[in-house]
C-alpha cells in the first residue's frame, strides 16, 4: 500500500485534475473512481503479466530494476529542481461547470495517455512485486488500496487543502517530499539486486 501511495503521490496532470475537481466540487466521485479503477487494472496487469515476461526473459528483470531506479532518481531530481524553481500555486479556474462527459473524458485521457502511469503501475510496481514471491496478489491489493485511498482523499479532501495550496511554499515542500520518496524507492529497488 505504501509503494502504491508513494508512486501516485507525485503531483502530475492527473492528480492536479482530481484536486481541481475536488476544489470545484464537480463530479468528484466519478473522477476519483475512474482514476482508482484505471490504476487497479494497470497494477494487476503489471503484477500478473510482468512476472510471466520476466520468467520468459530473465535478463529483463535486472534491466527493469536498474531502469526503474534510474527513472526514480531522475524523477526525484526533477521534483527537487521544481521545488527550488517553482513559484506556482493551485488555481481552480474561473470557467463555468463542465459537462459530465467532458470531465470524464479529460480524466480518462489524463490517465490512459500518460506514459508515466504505465511506468509507475505496470513496470515499477510489477518489478517490485517480484520481490514478494507468492504474495504478488496481496501486493497488488495493497497498491490498489493505496490508489483508492489517495484519489478519494485527494478529491474529497481538496476543500480543506485550498488554503494550503494557494501558497507556493506548500508546493515546494510537497515537491521535496516527493523527491525524497522517489529516491527512497530507487534505493530499495537497487537493494534487492
Amino acid at each position: 500500500m505504501m509503494m502504491g501511495l508513494s508512486l501516485i503521490a507525485a503531483i502530475g496532470a492527473q492528480n492536479a485534475f482530481v484536486l481541481r475537481q475536488g476544489l470545484r466540487g464537480e463530479y468528484v466521485f466519478a473522477v476519483c473512481l475512474a482514476c482508482a479503477l484505471s490504476d487497479a487494472v494497470l497494477i494487476v496487469l503489471g503484477v500478473t503479466s510482468l512476472k510471466q515476461i520476466v520468467e520468459l526473459l530473465p535478463w529483463l528483470n535486472p534491466i527493469m530494476r536498474y531502469g526503474g531506479a534510474a527513472f526514480l532518481f531522475w524523477y526525484g531530481a526533477k521534483s527537487l529542481w521544481s521545488a527550488f524553481l517553482s513559484a506556482g500555486t493551485l488555481t481552480v479556474g474561473a470557467g463555468g461547470p463542465s459537462s459530465f462527459k467532458k470531465t470524464l473524458a479529460t480524466c480518462l485521457a489524463l490517465t490512459w495517455l500518460n506514459p508515466h502511469v504505465y511506468l509507475d503501475t505496470v513496470v515499477l510496481l510489477g518489478t517490485i512485486s517480484t520481490r514478494f514471491a507468492g504474495y504478488q496478489m496481496s501486493f497488488a491489493a495493497g497498491a490498489t488500496t493505496g490508489s483508492f485511498l489517495f484519489f478519494f482523499l485527494l478529491g474529497y479532501g481538496a476543500t480543506r487543502l485550498r488554503p494550503i495550496f494557494s501558497r507556493p511554499a506548500s508546493w515546494r515542500i510537497l515537491e521535496m517530499v516527493i523527491a525524497f520518496v522517489m529516491w527512497l524507492i530507487a534505493f530499495n529497488l537497487l537493494g534487492g539486486v
